[in-house]
């Protein structure tokens, strides 16, 4: 199974882009995502992951997402590869969204992470199958 959850901000507003042969609409952005546990006396550190995202979903945060923003990305993990002109090549990993959410509060900035699971309604997915619908549809 691969399937990965992120919550972090925004480094940079969402670029997007259209391919060349089938126009279709892709979104770049990258999340710094904070570590769980910081070394004793040391800042918390934070990844920097690279985000994909295709389509309406693409549309959605290229719409709505900024730069400094707390949303939460739901998707897989990707390696790809290619040789540039230099026959250099280069590897890259990220991750491909399938949900996109919105993680802070309605108030700027208030709550951000203890709104999440809050939120996940202002959101758009490409694939729906496993979408809880209530609390009721919850195992726990």
């Amino acid at each position: 199974m691969n399937k990965v959850i992120l919550m972090g901000r925004l480094t940079r507003d969402p670029e997007v882009r259209y391919t060349s042969n089938t126009n279709t609409l892709v979104a770049n952005f990258s999340l710094a995502v904070n570590r769980r546990f910081a070394k004793q006396g040391e800042e918390r550190q934070a990844d920097f992951i690279n985000v994909v995202a295709w389509n309406k979903t693409g549309e959605f945060c290229s719409k709505w997402f900024k730069k400094g923003q707390q949303v939460g990305v739901i998707g897989r993990l990707q390696t790809r590869n290619w040789e540039d002109e230099n026959k250099v090549k280069h590897y890259v990993t990220e991750v491909v969204a399938e949900e996109a959410y919105f993680a802070d509060s309605k108030r700027e900035n208030a709550g951000g992470a203890e709104n999440f699971e809050n939120t996940f309604g202002n959101s758009v997915s490409e694939s729906s199958e496993f979408a809880v619908q209530s609390d009721d549809d919850l195992p726990f």
